[in-house]
């Protein structure tokens, strides 16, 4: 009976001393972490950070720690692409291999390693369908990597020496892979993924060539494409017609020296990540310059070799908390750190 009564007490106890904390924001003296800094009028807010399961789940209890030892705090190692959908983010970790799911709704957080067919060897980017069918683009397979929304192998896309995926984006029903090796954007129609066009045809004497293209958003009818070769965000239209460039190489604002990820809001406004700056820059819908935010730092809200970012305006209501009083939160930006204390930052565009 003592024993029966010593298990019950065990397992209680490692449940609910697993449950309760949650990320946390920073404020001081001086109130939240804001871009533009006063007297400016804030635009973005630092909410919180993610970098282990510690930050959703809470911290494990002695027993747990004792059981599990170093695995009982499961880490984000090296992030690049990011996406949020139906209150799930999804991670990939180039040095797990594989990718961090993180569950708001239940605050849990799961590493996702496929085995066998599925085994991912340098996933880059992700995105999911309307079905929640996940589509990776793994640069060390040089394949699309497909899997169901259970996590069960599909199929995989492309593996020839002549491309190298590592962007992927549904729109329009269709499969957009952002092509490294081939310098262009190929477009596979879905479910059956039969190759239905690529862009851009050009020489690297035109300006729409695609030197190295690492990072895609698709919004609005536009392909906003990430030339990290070129230093340049390259935009076309969704049948491949070139529309312009913003951008160019050099330390002035509204210029790159390793532009990566690119997502677009609903107004047009297309953000950038640089790597090499380790900042953001948001330009309007006609390429201007309208602020940037982030820069190197250690403090949480500072950037270190950033390199994915997503926009969301579906999953407010689970970091509304972390909204200082005064602001009203329009969406969110999640972005990725690849070095540094902090690995997946989320931001509010506040007004």
């Amino acid at each position: 009976m003592i024993n029966i009564r010593l298990t019950l007490f065990l397992w209680v106890f490692f449940f609910f001393s697993c449950a309760g904390n949650k990320p946390s924001s920073v404020f001081d003296e001086n109130g939240p972490l804001v871009f533009p800094a006063p007297p400016d009028t804030a635009r973005v807010q630092y909410l919180t950070s993610i970098s282990t399961s510690n930050d959703i789940a809470g911290k494990p209890s002695f027993i747990t720690e004792y059981i599990l030892g170093d695995e009982a705090e499961k880490p984000v190692n090296k992030p690049y692409g990011v996406t949020v959908t139906k209150g799930k983010i999804y991670i990939c970790d180039t040095m797990l291999p594989g990718l961090e799911i993180i569950n708001l709704v239940k605050n849990t957080f799961e590493y996702f390693t496929p085995s066998g067919l599925g085994q991912l060897k340098k996933p880059i980017n992700c995105c999911l369908d309307e079905n929640g069918q996940i589509y990776i683009a793994d640069a060390g397979r040089r394949q699309v990597v497909v899997f169901d929304n259970l996590g069960k192998y599909v199929t995989s896309i492309g593996g020839s020496d002549q491309g190298k995926p590592t962007d992927v984006s549904i729109y329009d029903n269709k499969l957009w892979v952002c092509d490294v090796a081939a310098h262009q954007i190929v477009v596979y129609s879905i479910p059956d993924f039969n190759e239905i066009n690529r862009f851009p045809e050009t020489t690297q004497n035109r300006p729409q060539y695609l030197f190295s293209p690492t990072n895609i958003s698709i919004r609005h009818g536009k392909v906003y494409v990430s030339d990290t070769g070129d230093a340049r965000i390259k935009i076309f239209s969704t049948i491949g017609e070139f529309k312009g460039v913003t951008g160019g190489s050099g330390k002035k604002h509204g210029q790159f020296v390793r532009p990566k990820g690119i997502d677009v809001d609903s107004q047009g406004r297309f953000y950038v990540v640089d790597a090499a700056f380790e900042n953001v820059q948001i330009f309007d819908d006609t390429g201007q310059l309208l602020m940037f935010f982030g820069g190197h730092g250690d403090s949480p809200g500072y950037m270190w070799l950033p390199a994915g970012i997503h926009l969301d305006e579906s999953n407010l209501d689970y970091f509304n908390k972390y909204v200082y009083e005064g602001f009203e939160l329009e969406y969110l930006i999640f972005l990725t750190n690849q070095y540094g204390p902090t690995k997946l930052n989320v931001y509010g565009f506040i007004k």
